[in-house]
């Protein structure tokens, strides 16, 4: 039995309330070693003869109380039976000795003594003895409290080293097992190896559907990983009990696996392509049909460290390369990553602050007319001006700001500061054009737009007309249903919407014609092979017509030749903007097309 992270006193177990795997435990508990400490050996003796009827196996007994302690200590036993009067070293003594130590703490003690008066029962309690027993012992009762304490420690071991809701070995439990690994690895010269995942995408699940649905699919999650790894041959097994395999849940949607013994390393890659299978299939958490899928990011010892917090430091750096990858893959650390993500983690620092500093820059890129080339719009796009780096993409710092839960505040800004550069405009005298304004889908699902864009408005005082909300497909059909009275929402506020990326996401056109939309703008990459490919030639006339019929204007996007402008002109698409016209420019720039 492992050692107890908690005292429970004997006496707060309730057999009813223990699951089927603890009752289970509960019918085995004559298996527990059991420590008698006592200076006459007739009191031990009879002690044992008495538990031995009722299927107790394994005692160790010491009358000499000078030596108890190192006993108790080099022993460990499930509980100890501790007598309080005896020469040299009592039994107050002792215990506190155990209470003391961090090891052997919450090692149950019962105290069987002679001195029963009440002063002698409080005194021991508050040492922290579990139960207190006079002498002569009653046997039966004597056993049934044995086995509630021995209960209480196994419910107790059972919440410290097991995590409740998946009923896998926790990251204490996890940490435990390495730590024997590695000490085992280093004496017998042989290999292991860490393999930390991490559910992709699951904080979007658990923010839409709620952290009900989050908790059955994390169950479901297990039990597939679980069955996934119950026949491999290499993966680390510290028992014939499940639970001693090498597979943990660590943490919110994090689970560990360790391989403590490897033939060669290309025994890793099987193990980790099928964990990656394992999620494959669709997920029925509440009747919902979810696909997820994990990365994987891969340490081995003593290779990438001989020490606990250095291998799992290098399996995370690892873990976080293969979610840069788009997720769904395994990774192996390697010393170039950690000089990665040392300069990923001062980006993302950097990034927190950019704001404040002046460094996020809107710039604007026009929307003209097909046929006129007339200026009819714009669109607000953001860039990072970094001190040192310069002009950072957003394909780089948007992915960034989405680890770290920031996008919410930067699209907050970058509104708010388009609000304020229109108001500019205005105050010169120029004729303004309606500016769209990028949303991303992690501030769309955490609710906050309705809120900041009203807040905004009042503030600077533009008039909705002269702004336009961009949200991508995937994002507003990710929770089509609940997503409609949020867009209703912000049309009673004014604005009107587009649909960013058409074509490339999976909308249904059942909800389409739902939506309080006012604009779809065709993907770039439909336009840029237009003259090249059919099939996206068929795509755009397709959007086109659709669009039509529901009476929703249309923008093609990434137009870079003449070429394409012509094809465009001849399908009677009306709006287009791209290189072919101007790249974003900073506002000053986008000035002069105003004028």
């Amino acid at each position: 039995m492992n050692t107890l992270s908690n005292n429970l006193n004997s006496s707060e177990i309730d057999q009813n309330e223990l699951s089927a795997d603890q009752e289970s435990q509960f019918d085995n508990l004559t298996g527990a070693k059991i420590m008698m400490v006592d200076d006459e050996p007739i009191n031990s003796e009879m002690v044992k003869i008495f538990l031995e009827e009722v299927g107790y196996e394994h005692f160790i007994t010491i009358d000499d109380s000078v030596k108890a302690f190192d006993l108790i200590a080099s022993e460990k036993p499930d509980v100890v039976l501790l007598d309080l009067m005896m020469p040299e070293v009592s039994g107050f003594d002792i215990l506190k000795q155990v209470r003391a130590d961090k090891k052997l703490k919450y090692t149950p003690i019962i105290i069987l003594t002679s001195s029963t008066d009440a002063e002698t029962k409080m005194k021991a309690l508050r040492l922290g003895a579990n139960d207190f027993l006079g002498k002569p012992v009653d046997p039966s009762e004597l056993v049934l409290r044995i086995r509630n304490t021995l209960a209480a420690k196994v419910y107790q071991d059972r919440l410290a080293h097991f995590d409740v809701l998946t009923d896998l070995p926790n990251r204490q439990t996890f940490i435990n097992h390495l730590d024997w690994a590695l000490h085992k690895s280093k004496k017998e010269r042989f290999s292991g190896s860490v393999l930390k995942l991490d559910l992709d995408r699951f904080k979007e699940i658990n923010d839409t559907l709620g952290p009900e649905v989050g908790d059955v699919l994390l169950q479901e999650v297990a039990r597939r990983l679980i069955e996934c790894l119950r026949y491999g041959d290499t993966v680390g097994r510290f028992g014939e009990d499940l639970s001693q395999t090498g597979l943990s849940r660590i943490g919110g949607n994090e689970f560990a696996v360790l391989l403590p013994s490897l033939r060669q390393l290309d025994d890793i890659v099987p193990i980790a392509e099928r964990i990656l299978q394992s999620l494959v299939a669709a997920f029925h958490p509440q009747q919902h049909e979810l696909y997820i899928t994990c990365s994987v990011g891969i340490a081995v010892f003593p290779r990438d460290g001989h020490e606990i917090n250095s291998l799992l430091k290098h399996a995370d750096i690892a873990l976080s390369h293969a979610k840069q990858k788009g997720g769904n893959c395994y990774q192996f650390y390697a010393d170039g990553l950690n000089t990665k993500s040392v300069a990923r983690l001062k980006m993302t620092n950097d990034l927190r602050k950019a704001a404040d500093r002046g460094e996020l820059e809107m710039y604007y890129q026009p929307k003209v007319n097909v046929h006129t080339g007339q200026l009819i719009g714009g669109e607000a796009l953001m860039r990072w001006n970094h001190p040192k780096l310069g002009l950072v993409s957003p394909g780089i710092f948007i992915p960034l700001a989405e680890d770290i839960n920031l996008l919410p505040e930067i699209d907050e800004w970058g509104f708010q500061t388009t609000c304020e550069q229109l108001v500019e405009w205005l105050k010169l005298g120029k004729r303004i054009v309606p500016i769209s304004v990028n949303i991303t889908s992690q501030s769309f699902r955490q609710g906050r737009v309705v809120g900041a864009v009203r807040n905004v408005l009042n503030k600077s005082g533009v008039a909705p007309k002269h702004v336009k909300l961009e949200l991508t497909e995937s994002a507003i059909m990710e929770n089509a249903k609940e997503n409609i009275e949020v867009l209703y929402r912000l049309k009673e506020e004014g604005i009107k919407l587009s649909i960013d990326d058409f074509g490339t996401g999976y909308s249904s056109l059942s909800y389409l014609n739902r939506f309080p939309i006012d604009e779809l703008k065709i993907d770039q990459s439909f336009i840029g092979s237009i003259l090249t490919e059919p099939s996206n030639l068929a795509i755009v006339k397709a959007i086109l017509a659709m669009a039509g019929s529901l009476d929703l204007h249309v923008v093609a996007e990434g137009v870079e030749t003449k070429e394409q402008l012509m094809v465009l002109q001849s399908l009677n698409c009306l709006e287009y903007q791209g290189y072919y016209f101007s790249k974003p420019v900073p506002a000053k720039v986008f000035l002069e097309f105003l004028s």
